[in-house]
């Protein structure tokens, strides 16, 4: 065989291995890369597949050796340090990413998935304007690139500019209309800036361009929710189920609107995809509802203040450490589903330990205790409290105290659970209930008052804040 006739069977089932991997057909691919790399000499394509395949058999450090070995061998290539860039970030080492990454585009300015990959990464990391400024440079050169245009949707929204972040999506939908991801982003973007009848005639379009899917409904339904069309939300809702029934988060908007039973809490995947969409306007969001709980919550602590470990669940973007950062606390410890809440958070320097996780799985696992737990706006996000406040209580020391906030029930609503989802997915409690999970929890009622949470609309929300402590041991 010519070399001419192997390099052109070598490059022929180096692509085919790449669409396999690719592919996630990682049984198929193995064999044939075998085959090739005792056919070959070792190539920058060559090192970069076997990584990429080791990736995705589960074997990270395996690649990452890969990769550095073949970097010290090949400085130069651009796509190792793209491997290898777009790996570490997968690992979370996002100063890392971004060092191969820049170094990509040093090695070729003009490379827009390099120019893209950098600003993705700087995204994560905070940095909004630079990379606003990448991804923007990479759009030019590829419009028609989905996940850069979202990207930079989303920089514009972290730089407040939501607007502009709306025109990249815009435009990205009249460039390529069926890209159902496109028209959910956009209208998730207006529900979240509460421009209802937007979304909802943006929602309306998708629908009749047959550009929809479940994700689509479910927000369109959001939407006629929170203009008060709860019929017409009922309708949109039902379409959703029928197109994703197990969708935790359609499903969970489906029961806040009544057509089925609900779980008791919302989903961790839906409180997820919530709050990692709000998680750029969630301060500035929450100040201008007259959001009132860090304030409330501060009060109470630095009225008895006790010294020692913290731990606030549902931490967010921080808000709550900020309001007790002058007091004789801590380390405080932050647990939260979101990863971009959390990002936000550590951005505050305030927090001895961040989390990942949901509250009740780190309750159940913590092995630690603490003088004062905290959770402002998590009791919306669950039905019957008792297991919350068991976990919590576990989690006390002894004597310790767990401030808390919850959305109130009106007492002549006729639940007998003493709690009720409402329309827009958020749960409320009535006092009764909260009495009776503390007592199921062994936790002593100090303190349990109406206070008013937030405003909608100028209108006050109706809450409760209870303070519960912890027997002596």
């Amino acid at each position: 065989m010519s070399a001419l006739m192997l390099n052109r069977d070598v490059d022929d089932l180096l692509r085919q291995i790449r669409g396999l991997v690719a592919g996630g057909r990682v049984a198929a691919a193995r064999p044939l890369l075998s085959a090739v790399q005792r056919l070959a000499e070792p190539s920058p394509e060559m090192w970069e597949i076997e990584a990429r395949l080791l990736l995705r058999e589960g074997r990270g450090a395996e690649a990452f050796a890969v990769l550095d070995r073949a970097l010290a061998l090949r400085p130069d290539s651009v796509s190792l340090r793209l491997c290898r860039a777009g790996a570490r970030a997968d690992a979370g080492e996002l100063a890392l990413a971004a060092a191969d990454a820049a170094d990509a585009v040093l090695l070729a300015p003009g490379d827009a998935p390099a120019k893209a990959l950098l600003g993705a990464v700087l995204l994560e990391l905070g940095r909004a304007a630079d990379a606003r400024a990448c991804l923007a440079e990479a759009l030019r050169a590829v419009p028609q690139d989905l996940d850069t245009r979202l990207a930079l949707a989303r920089a514009e929204e972290t730089l407040g500019d939501w607007r502009a972040a709306l025109a990249v999506l815009q435009a990205g939908i009249a460039l390529a209309p069926a890209r159902i991801g496109l028209r959910t982003a956009a209208i998730l973007l207006l529900v979240k800036r509460e421009a209802f009848a937007e979304a909802v005639a943006m929602a309306t379009t998708a629908r009749a361009d047959g550009a929809t899917d479940a994700c689509v409904l479910g927000l369109l339904g959001h939407a006629l929710s929170s203009l008060g069309r709860h019929d017409d939300a009922s309708g949109a809702y039902a379409e959703a189920l029928k197109l994703a029934p197990e969708d935790p988060y359609v499903r969970h908007l489906v029961a806040a609107a009544g057509l089925v039973p609900d779980l008791g809490r919302a989903p961790p995947d839906y409180v997820r995809v919530v709050f990692d969409g709000y998680a750029p306007r969630f301060d500035a969001h929450l100040m201008g509802l007259g959001y009132r709980i860090p304030g409330l919550v501060r009060a109470v602590v630095a009225a008895a203040p006790a010294a020692g470990p913290v731990l606030d669940l549902g931490c967010g973007t921080g808000l709550m450490a900020v309001a007790l950062s002058d007091l004789p606390l801590g380390p405080t410890v932050g647990v939260d589903l979101s990863r971009r809440m959390l990002a936000a958070a550590a951005q505050r320097g305030l927090y001895a330990e961040l989390h990942e996780c949901d509250i009740e799985a780190f309750l159940a696992a913590e092995p630690r205790r603490f003088a004062l737990l905290l959770a402002g706006d998590v009791c919306p996000y669950f039905g019957d409290l008792t297991p919350l406040l068991r976990g919590a209580a576990a989690r006390l020391e002894a004597g310790g105290r767990f401030v808390f906030s919850a959305e109130a029930l009106a007492d002549a609503t006729p639940d007998a659970r003493g709690w009720q989802l409402g329309k827009q997915g958020r749960y409320r409690h009535g006092a009764g209930h909260i009495l009776a999970a503390a007592a199921a929890a062994g936790l002593t009622v100090e303190e349990l008052r109406p206070e008013v949470v937030r405003y909608e609309g100028e209108a006050p929300v109706p809450g409760l804040l209870a303070v519960l402590r912890s027997a002596a041991r």
